[in-house]
């Protein structure tokens, strides 16, 4: 009877074990799927401001108009969005009870951000690295006013959210609850070192990949500690909003 109750466990944990090759597979097309999607959009943003060149010259721009930025955060939206939506349906991820739960304590996670911020500038200042503040340029300086506000909080608030969702609520589960490995802390080791991987790696910065990387573990950590989304949402946002504040008070002091 013994042995047959541990089958009997043994299969029914196996049954709700999420697909993780088929959801890896889906996010590696949906994040392609964004891609192309955020290509499309600014193809016909470029179109619509009869900007000179096309889509070829914005791409070769270092500072893009802050249409361009805000077409290609959408589009890549679109194509997390595909993927979640897959991972939560087909591909048997099981949505946590309370994953999107806040709590009153969360509100210390929004100092956890600027904290990484300045850990990860103080690590990467012995190595005097050119262009570290290139992803901010890229984002910011094409934007003035009003689309200077709308870029900051879609880089601050709705970025966290879409990215949080794709990269631990699907891509650190999925490997977390989906690897058959010896033990579910191998399992939780491993996803955390991959989704924070990948997470680095999807931005395209080569040189702010450590300081990706080492982000990427700590919102995994922060998931994998309290089972819920909120707290690496939250920590993510302030991390960025660190960046934008730091823009912020550069502008003023040009001005």
């Amino acid at each position: 009877m013994l042995a047959y109750v541990g089958v009997s466990n043994e299969r029914e944990n196996a049954h709700s074990r999420p697909r993780l090759v088929a959801i890896l597979l889906a996010s590696f097309i949906g994040f392609l799927a964004g891609q192309l999607v955020a290509s499309l959009l600014e193809s016909l943003g470029a179109t619509l401001a009869h900007f000179r060149g096309g889509l070829g010259a914005l791409v070769a721009l270092t500072v893009p108009p802050w249409w361009a930025n805000v077409l290609g955060l959408v589009g890549l939206w679109i194509g997390f969005s595909g993927a979640i939506a897959y991972a939560y349906g087909p591909g048997g991820l099981r949505p946590w009870v309370n994953q999107w739960r806040f709590r009153p304590s969360d509100v210390g996670y929004l100092a956890l951000g600027p904290l990484l911020q300045l850990g990860v500038d103080l690590a990467y200042r012995p190595f005097h690295l050119r262009h570290l503040d290139q992803p901010v340029k890229h984002l910011f300086n094409g934007s003035r006013g009003a689309t200077f506000v709308l870029v900051g909080v879609l880089t601050t608030v709705v970025a966290p959210f879409f990215e949080e969702w794709f990269f631990r609520g699907v891509i650190y589960r999925a490997l977390a609850e989906g690897l058959e490995v010896r033990s579910s802390r191998l399992a939780v080791i491993v996803a955390t070192i991959g989704s924070a991987a990948l997470f680095a790696a999807a931005h395209g910065e080569p040189a702010q990949f450590a300081g990706l990387f080492v982000l990427g573990v700590v919102l995994a950590t922060l998931v994998w500690r309290t089972r819920r989304l909120t707290p690496s949402v939250l920590t993510h946002a302030s991390f960025n909003a660190a960046a934008f504040v730091a823009v912020v008070a550069q502008r003023a002091g040009h001005g």
